[in-house]
């Protein structure tokens, strides 16, 4: 599928994974919406790569509105990347025998909201304005690509509610594809392993952190390049026999309990 004179939006578009993929659509010629909460870093991307910044807190259906309507009047939707999302990490139950200790349930809901509720929310409405494209030779009227996590499928310990929100998002890309596929919208999954964000810089030796890290994947034993995935969620646009699939790109890791 060509992307060429069409808009695009990313949310969490602003740093990390969600800035690749806004710069690798960009390259492939489409104006790319930023969809963040970070309006600094947002605003420069938009300046680099000649697209626009809107602030969107994926919870907030009418920021998500205000948002697929701005990339539609730029030029047809034709692509959609959910990559916001948050993490969190707690045990289920605490040390002490108290359910008090055990683990918040308004995180557990915060994450499900953000992760698997946000990117529907972004989904449904973005497919809804692509839907009133015209086909392509295909019949093909856009593509929608979900970020999800190899915690998917390996969760670690006290990554309940981050692996139940990615679960969530592996589980309803069959399904929504299916639904999709009478509009002629694809959609796909990618589920990143360990991949160098700025995530990482919050600890004390970021650079020796992250080689360690690196041990663990199968190979090549190092942590992934953020434009390793931004090839993949491109891949996942522009092919057009590429539908309803969850792809790992994670160096063949399978990550352990702890």
């Amino acid at each position: 599928m060509d992307i060429t004179g069409s808009s695009a939006i990313v949310t969490g578009g602003a740093s990390g994974i969600g800035a690749a993929v806004a710069r690798a659509l960009a390259a492939k010629g489409a104006t790319v919406v930023i969809a963040d909460l970070n309006a600094e870093k947002g605003e420069a991307l938009a300046a680099e790569i000649n697209g626009v910044f809107a602030k969107v807190d994926v919870t907030d259906t009418e920021q998500i509105t205000a948002a697929v309507e701005a990339a539609a009047e730029i030029a047809p939707l034709r692509a959609c990347v959910n990559s916001a999302g948050i993490g969190w990490a707690q045990r289920t139950i605490g040390r002490d025998g108290q359910v008090a200790s055990a683990h918040d349930l308004d995180a557990f809901r915060k994450v499900v909201e953000i992760n698997l509720i946000g990117t529907f929310d972004m989904t449904r409405q973005a497919a809804t304005v692509m839907s009133r494209n015209e086909p392509d030779a295909d019949g093909q009227r856009g593509a929608i690509v979900n970020l999800a996590s190899v915690a998917a499928f390996d969760g670690q310990i006290g990554q309940a509610s981050y692996s139940a929100s990615k679960g969530g998002v592996v589980g309803m890309t069959l399904p929504v594809a299916r639904d999709l596929a009478a509009s002629g919208i694809r959609v796909n999954t990618v589920a990143p392993g360990l991949i160098d964000t700025p995530i990482y810089d919050a600890f004390p030796d970021p650079e020796q952190f992250k080689a360690n890290l690196g041990q663990n994947v199968l190979f090549p034993k190092r942590l992934g390049h953020s434009e390793e995935l931004a090839s993949m969620v491109v891949e996942c646009v522009t092919n057009s026999y590429m539908n309803g699939e969850t792809i790992r790109v994670d160096g063949g890791i399978r990550m352990p309990p702890k």
